[in-house]
């Protein structure tokens, strides 16, 4: 079981979404920006770390919204999805092909990831 940690972040009422470049796992699919756990670390410095090496920018996760788990066959994630604030930077996409600042009722436009998807049901009892 992998651990992995995804940030929500929000900036001016929308919501930073990643797409996987093509040498990535689940090629061209979109996401909320993340990745794993290393040994020894807490899911808030992991996030933090993964986002300044995927993207490049500074930011404070602040509320754990869902934790799930999720069978891709030929491996499984546990999925922890923490709303964040973006603090600083300018987004270098480091590893992704593109990304987007979208509104919530956007999301159903982009082919997200499946282990993404119930993190959004979440989001909206959150965001509400």
């Amino acid at each position: 079981m992998i651990q992995v940690v995804c940030a929500i972040i929000q900036k001016d009422n929308k919501i930073l979404i990643a797409q996987r470049s093509e040498k990535m796992n689940l090629p061209l699919k979109w996401e909320f920006p993340g990745g794993k756990l290393e040994a020894g670390e807490n899911e808030k410095e992991a996030l933090i770390r993964e986002i300044k090496e995927e993207l490049n920018i500074e930011i404070s996760p602040s509320q754990r919204i869902s934790s799930h788990i999720h069978d891709y066959v030929t491996f499984k994630i546990n999925l922890i999805a923490y709303l964040c604030e973006y603090i600083s930077g300018e987004i270098q996409l480091l590893e992704h092909k593109d990304f987007r600042y979208i509104t919530f009722e956007e999301l159903k436009n982009y082919n997200l990831a499946d282990a993404d998807i119930p993190v959004i049901t979440e989001l909206q009892r959150h965001l509400k």
